[in-house]
Parts: structure tokens; sequence; C-alpha cells
């Protein structure tokens, strides 16, 4: 028998004067591709006086646009939902042959489809030296993927943030657990000693 799941989640503005709330762009809502069946799901918006229009972005995700035509003091959203907590095989997939080993090269009609998750954003210090610990030998596709994973489940950790917008991969490796931190940035400086041992050392 599977087990449900109630969650509630709750934002809730409130202002010292009534003012005018711009277009408002929520995304509380699960995806329709989502594995975790959802047995209800509701959305409660403060002001009542509201207009709601639920569009679907490039990747299906749902979203609420919110207008509100009336000035407020107070902005709040609070979303119920019961989800079904089913025992899923996160390996139930199959993998084209050409991909079935680890590092594998997409054919021309997977990267035009790909296009999007293909563009690199520039390197910076700490992403170039955590992606040198990835190790890059011939191996099973499933097996690359359970050790990247599991190396970023003690690296990363997830945090309370105010701040707007996505976060950068640069200041996700910054914010890792205090010991993970240490021993990169221990391991990056034995690599700059290294290098100026090897600079500085006479040729044989």
């Amino acid at each position: 028998m599977s087990i449900h799941v109630a969650l509630n989640h709750v934002t809730d503005y409130r202002y010292d004067r009534r003012i005018n709330l711009g277009a408002q762009i929520v995304r509380l809502r699960p995806a329709p591709h989502c594995r975790t069946r959802i047995l209800s799901y509701s959305l409660r918006v403060t002001p009542q006086q509201h207009f709601i229009n639920w569009q679907q972005d490039a990747q299906s995700n749902y979203l609420a646009r919110l207008i509100f035509p009336e000035k407020t003091d107070h902005f709040r959203i609070e979303v119920d939902l019961v989800a079904e907590m089913s025992v899923l095989n996160p390996f139930d997939f199959f993998l084209a042959p050409h991909a079935e080993k680890f590092p594998f090269t997409y054919d021309a009609a997977e990267r035009r489809e790909l296009v999007s998750y293909l563009v690199k954003a520039p390197l910076t210090p700490l992403v170039s030296e955590y992606l040198k610990e990835i190790p890059r030998e011939p191996k099973r596709t499933i097996d690359a993927l359970v050790e990247i994973n599991r190396k970023l489940s003690q690296h990363i950790r997830y945090l309370i943030r105010l701040e707007p917008g996505v976060q950068t991969p640069e200041e996700t490796l910054q914010k890792r657990p205090v010991r993970a931190a240490i021993q990169l940035r221990c391991w990056c400086i034995w690599r700059v000693i290294s290098a100026w041992r090897r600079a500085l050392s006479p040729a044989i």
C-alpha cells in the first residue's frame, strides 16, 4: 500500500501601503510529466480580485500568470496537494545503443533537439577544478551517472535563499559544506605548489 503525503506551501507578502501589483508568474504546480502521482491540488490567491491564466513553458512546466486589477496591501499564495509516494525504479528506462557507454556523442538529430541543454557557460575557477575531478575513462553510462550523483550529494547542500533567480554553479560550490570546501581548496593549493616546484626544479 502506497503512502499519501500532504504538502502545504504558503508565500505571504504584506506591504505598509496599498500598491499596484504587476503580473505575477507562479511556478507552484507539479509538471504533467511528474512521475509522482498527484491525487489533489489547489491554489488559493489573495487578494481574491484577480485573474489567473494557466500556461506551460518550453519544458511543459505549469505557470500561473496572475493579474491584479486593484491595489492591495497583501499578497498571499497557498498551495495544498496530496502526493502518492509509490516506490519507483529510477533506472526503469532504455538507452540508445550508442549511449550505453560513457562518454558518448549525440547524433545530429539529437543535437538539434537538445541544443538548449548543450550550451556551455564560461568556466569559472571552482567549476573548472571540480570538473577535473570527474573520471572520464570509458564505463557504463548508468555507472557514470551514479558516480556523479554520489559526488554531488557529498558536495552540495540545499540552502534557504532570499535572492531571486537561479544560483550559478560557482556560487553553489562556494556555499558547499565547509569540510568539502576545505578539501577542495587544499587540493587546489597542493596543485599550485606542485606546479611551482616543477617550474623551479632544475631540468634533468
